[in-house]
């Protein structure tokens, strides 16, 4: 079921997506936070997970103070020089709450892949029309905004699209204990927490298995009591001394890639048509989910 679906088709462009975005960020720019601002992030499930990356990145760069916040949760009136919100759909209450909210606060650019959305009139929008996803899960534009983010720090993502493109020529590893595990908690430090957050919401929306996501220095304080044989702990990026030997003595299995974490996502999203296609379930319409979050009142 899984490899006729829109989802699949979607992760498969994402090294092409991510590079495309060099050539629109001379464009984008200057609606972008510029060094030195104090910038809020905002957005919902994925996009606030990709909010939580990147605050961390561009505050880990030096370029200024960066919160992420939930659109629901935000905390602007503490003040900000520049608001940044990101929604696929750009039709999610909690988002165009705040962007009719501040039409005479501070500038506020909108991430968006619908050009024809409310969003775009309510902010200065980027819009990403071509990364747009017909399935309710979201992996390209989550991404590719991402992506758009890091080089607007500087990154380069030549490497990191490379490291994709193989991930994807190899195809998904069945034999991973993480095909037959029955619980995967995903660990991050710094900017991979909002990834570890995200690879585990993947996993929960198209299979419905139980995923948790931790800053890696917390699974000590707790989490570890839940690893066993038949379960995996799948780092990005930066792994603290002694980890994987704490995981690996409890009998569960220890997943690591050396590639640079965005592109190791791609192996997350492999696994969730490998994990949905034995599961019986259809990826692009998880139990209970739409597309966008719509809230009557």
């Amino acid at each position: 079921m899984s490899e006729g679906t829109f989802l699949a088709a979607e992760i498969k462009t994402q090294p092409d997506d991510w590079l495309r975005v060099l050539d629109v960020l001379p464009s984008v720019a200057m609606d972008l936070p510029q060094p030195g601002e104090r910038v809020a992030v905002l957005g919902c499930g994925t996009s606030l997970f990709v909010a939580e990356a990147y605050a961390a990145l561009r505050e880990s760069a030096g370029e200024g103070i960066t919160d992420a916040w939930p659109a629901s949760e935000h905390q602007l009136g503490r003040g900000y020089d520049r608001v940044l919100c990101i929604t696929r759909s750009g039709t999610t209450t909690e988002v165009l709450d705040v962007l009719k909210q501040r039409l005479d606060g501070a500038p506020t650019t909108v991430i968006t892949a619908d050009a024809t959305s409310p969003a775009v009139s309510l902010a200065r929008p980027v819009v990403l029309g071509d990364v747009d996803e017909r399935s309710v899960v979201q992996t390209r534009f989550a991404t590719t905004t991402l992506a758009l983010l890091r080089a607007a720090l500087g990154h380069d993502l030549r490497p990191v699209a490379e490291q994709a493109r193989q991930i994807l020529d190899r195809g998904a590893d069945a034999t991973s204990p993480a095909v037959t595990a029955d619980q995967i908690t995903f660990l991050g430090r710094g900017w991979t927490v909002g990834l570890a957050h995200e690879a585990a919401l993947k996993l929960r929306e198209t299979t419905q298995l139980w995923t948790e996501s931790y800053p890696a220095m917390e699974y000590r304080h707790g989490p570890l009591s839940i690893t066993a044989p038949g379960r995996v702990v799948w780092a990005f990026g930066e792994v603290p001394v002694g980890l994987a030997d704490q995981v690996r003595a409890t009998g569960g299995h220890f997943e690591w890639s050396e590639v640079d974490p965005l592109a190791d996502l791609v192996r997350v999203h492999q696994l969730c048509l490998l994990r949905a296609r034995a599961a019986g379930l259809d990826p692009d319409q998880p139990r209970n989910l739409s597309r966008s979050v719509i809230l009557d009142g």
